[in-house]
């Protein structure tokens, strides 16, 4: 991945965070923007969000995201100034879950004794 690529990944995320904290702030309490992958291209991009609550709750902020996208990406559009601004794809970003999961898992493993003929 090029330097310019890595730039505006996170460029685009420091946007979308602060868009969604001004125009959407009761809406999105919930949400974070985890990660921005957009293609060398520019035309195509992911956008990894955590939500933060219980499933039903995780997949109606999802929705709300995914119906928002367009007046997020015309806004985008405002503020950034590429030749291409990337078409973004709302996918829930799962590695917390997934390691909050793994914690969980290691904390009830039992303690390991201490090996014999140590004291």
């Amino acid at each position: 991945m090029s330097t310019r690529t890595i730039r505006i990944n996170e460029l685009v995320q420091r946007e979308l965070s602060s868009i969604l904290r001004q125009r959407y702030q009761s809406e999105s309490v919930a949400v974070t923007i985890t990660e921005v992958r957009v293609s060398p291209d520019l035309r195509d991009g992911r956008v990894f969000v955590s939500i933060v609550g219980e499933p039903e709750v995780v997949t109606q902020k999802l929705r709300w995201l995914r119906a928002r996208a367009r007046a997020i990406r015309e806004e985008l559009g405002r503020r950034i100034v590429l030749k291409f601004l990337p078409k973004l794809e709302y996918v829930l970003d799962e590695t917390c879950e997934r390691g909050t999961r793994i914690q969980r898992l290691l904390d009830q493993l039992p303690p390991e004794p201490p090996p014999a003929g140590e004291n």
